[in-house]
C-alpha cells in the first residue's frame, strides 16, 4: 500500500516538472512589427509577411483581386482570418513562386496561417483544429514509361 502512495507522489512531482517545462509561447515579430512564414502547396512556395493593419493583401506586388481573379482563390487565401475572427486586422505581403494559381493560393493560405500563429500564439489551437498549419503534401503523380500519363494506358488495338 505504501508503494501506491509513493507512486502517487511521484506522478504528482512529474506533473509539476512537466508544467514547469511547458513554457508560454511568445510572439515572433521583427523590428517592423511583421511576422514571417513560408507556405507550401504542390510546387508553389510562398514567402508571407503579416503585420497589423487594415486587411490589405498584396501578392507579388499586385493586389489580391488582380492576382487571384477567381473568387474561390480569394476565399482560400482569406480562410485563416475568418477562422480566427481577424478579418481586416492584418496586412499581408506575399511573394509566390512555382505551380499554378490554385497551388499558389494554397501556399499563401499556409503561409498566412503560420505567420498568424507567430504573431499571436494563442491562435494556434484554432488554426491547428482547422488543419491550416499542416502542409498539404499531395503532389502530382509522375508519368511512368509505357503509359500515356501516370496511369492512363495507350489505346489498345486488337488488330
Amino acid at each position: 500500500m505504501a508503494d501506491l502512495q509513493d507512486l502517487k507522489e511521484l506522478t504528482g512531482e512529474a506533473a509539476a516538472v512537466a508544467a514547469e517545462v511547458t513554457e508560454e509561447r511568445t510572439p515572433v515579430v521583427d523590428d517592423l512589427g511583421r511576422s514571417y512564414a513560408t507556405g507550401k502547396r504542390k510546387d508553389a512556395i510562398a514567402r508571407v509577411w503579416v503585420k497589423p493593419g487594415s486587411g490589405k493583401v498584396t501578392v507579388n506586388g499586385r493586389d489580391q483581386e488582380t492576382y487571384f481573379a477567381r473568387p474561390t482563390l480569394r476565399l482560400i487565401v482569406n480562410q485563416p482570418f475568418q477562422v480566427v475572427g481577424r478579418e481586416n486586422q492584418y496586412d499581408v505581403v506575399a511573394t509566390v513562386k512555382g505551380g499554378g494559381l490554385s497551388g499558389q493560393a494554397g501556399a499563401v493560405k499556409h503561409g498566412i496561417s503560420k505567420a498568424l500563429q507567430q504573431a499571436e500564439p494563442e491562435l494556434r489551437a484554432a488554426l491547428k483544429a482547422a488543419g491550416f498549419l499542416t502542409r498539404d503534401s499531395r503532389v502530382v503523380e509522375r508519368k511512368k514509361y509505357g503509359k500515356a500519363k501516370a496511369r492512363r494506358s495507350f489505346q489498345f488495338s486488337k488488330r
